[in-house]
């Protein structure tokens, strides 16, 4: 159990001291630093973190390959970081980058393609921002 001297250290302190979830894993979004878009939104275990630090490289962890990954080391289309913050308690990352490319594994700009609109018999989505800069079956050939 965290202690007021513990809370006040970490939401007001200078100490880096991330709050990874069970899985180990704290959220990253991530930015385009010139325009503010959103470009994605991944994991980062504790090697990603101090990785992104030390490179001044986009590193996160993937869930569903259960590895570490440097952004653009299959797609060439990487992350410069300009500015890393952690937010309040330390258990999200944002990382404002300089993008080369595509962010998305889909080939698009972005992750964040389509919207979501309310209507009768419910939500859909649409899509906004989706032109595909590259051709994902051609970069990631498994």
């Amino acid at each position: 159990m965290s202690t007021s001297a513990d809370f006040n250290d970490i939401e007001d302190g200078l100490k880096l001291q991330p709050k990874f979830d069970a899985a180990g894993l704290v959220t990253c979004v991530v930015t385009d630093a010139g325009t503010g878009e959103v470009l994605m939104v991944a994991h980062m275990n504790d090697e990603a973190l101090r990785k992104t630090i030390a490179s001044g490289e986009g590193w996160y962890f993937s869930r569903s390959r259960n590895a570490l990954w440097r952004k653009g080391e299959t797609s060439g289309h990487t992350q410069r970081v300009v500015e890393m913050r952690m937010d309040c308690d330390q258990d999200a990352v944002w990382i404002r980058v300089e993008q080369s490319g595509a962010a998305c594994h889909t080939g698009r700009r972005s992750c964040f393609y389509r919207k979501v609109d309310a209507g009768e018999g419910g939500a859909r989505l649409s899509f906004v921002d989706a032109d595909i800069l590259f051709d994902p079956k051609a970069i990631y050939k498994k």
